[in-house]
């Protein structure tokens, strides 16, 4: 909205700031940050007075009863003022013209009504069997918004289908119509791996806050003339706007971070971490990052390959490669403490997005 002053700045020359994107960029993660600040107290009373808790049931965690002890009768669906600051800052300082944008919003609020969804049965039934969504329409409404997204892509004669391997200056691979269920693959892999990582206090929201900042520089980098010239990266038209979003969802998870860091005080639920996972997974395809992603995203990687590693190890040899999956289960039942386990992750995707933004020059 605020861009849009931009257009008159004859009229009063102050307005010419709102053009700069790295200004807006700025506004928009101070904005999602205090709106997170202000309305965390405020939505933890009203989800615990509504009874909007955690019900983790002990057949989920048969070797961590003490840990399921502590985290039942938390809010959840935090997600909710997450996603919704979001929004708001987005549509106060980002550009509403610009398709990238509007296409992330879409995501953003697609995913979070599906995630809203799942909560809400998993919620009202938890003295049932059933445990949310079923996987299969769960993974068919993320599909159709990865070949939705994927499409675009592909009928962009601003973009191309093809993909550049990190680290190798001159390695493309052309997809060409393939690169439709490409696209579908990455939104369902990596909306699926934050939400198997978001299961101990701050792990998924650290990670997305690392994550979101540097996919921030990267969407910079691609939709600025000189610097994606001089970085031999593809310059995208209009994917700088990227930046804005990339710095409302890392303003919104810095905030939320503020109420989950252990011993979180409410968590974010299917709501927050299918929205934010979609999220990031689509900004990383609109900037052609799709391959980087996998290590700038490294610790969501490594959880959701624990997971299929054990189910698939198990069918095969009715043997368990891991003590628990995730990951962080395995390592809880290995001795880690909690807060070590959370700390070490986010120092590992710390080193990750700095190796990604290496990989800029090393070519």
């Amino acid at each position: 909205m605020f861009y849009f002053l931009s257009e008159f700045k004859e009229v009063f020359f102050g307005f010419n700031v709102f053009k700069y994107i790295t200004f807006r960029a700025a506004l928009a993660a101070i904005t999602t940050f205090s709106l997170c600040i202000m309305l965390g107290p405020w939505m933890t009373r009203l989800l615990r007075d509504k009874k909007i808790r955690e019900y983790a049931k002990r057949e989920d965690c048969p070797n961590l009863d003490a840990f399921v002890h502590s985290k039942q009768g938390i809010p959840t669906m935090g997600g909710l003022f997450v996603v919704g600051s979001i929004l708001i800052a987005v549509l106060l300082w980002g550009n509403l013209g610009n398709p990238y944008v509007l296409l992330t919003l879409l995501t953003s609020l697609y995913l979070g009504v599906l995630g809203f969804a799942d909560d809400f049965i998993k919620l009202t039934c938890h003295n049932r069997k059933k445990r949310g969504l079923r996987a299969r329409p769960k993974f068919l409404w993320q599909m159709l918004l990865g070949c939705f997204i994927g499409s675009y892509v592909y009928f962009n004669p601003q973009t191309s289908t093809t993909l550049r391997v990190p680290f190798l200056k001159d390695s493309i691979i052309h997809l060409g119509v393939l690169y439709l269920p490409f696209v579908a693959f990455i939104v369902i892999g990596t909306t699926n791996a934050v939400n198997l990582t978001d299961g101990l206090d701050g792990l998924a929201a650290g990670n997305i806050f690392i994550v979101a900042l540097t996919l921030g520089v990267l969407s910079y980098l691609t939709g600025h003339v000189r610097f994606s010239e001089y970085l031999f990266i593809p310059y995208i038209p209009g994917a700088g706007e990227l930046t804005v979003y990339c710095a409302a969802v890392a303003g919104a998870t810095l905030g939320f971070l503020w109420f989950n860091c252990h011993p979180a005080s409410i968590f974010m639920g299917d709501t927050g971490s299918l929205s934010l996972g979609g999220t990031l997974a689509v900004i990383a395809v609109f900037i052609k990052k799709e391959l980087l992603l996998v290590l700038l995203g490294g610790i969501f990687v490594i959880e959701a390959l624990s997971v299929i590693l054990q189910v698939g190890f198990f069918k095969i040899k009715r043997r368990r490669i891991f003590r628990m999956s995730p990951l962080h289960h395995h390592l809880q039942l290995s001795g880690w403490s909690e807060s070590k386990i959370i700390v070490r992750f986010w120092i590992v995707g710390i080193l990750l997005a700095i190796l990604t933004l290496v990989t800029l020059k090393v070519r």
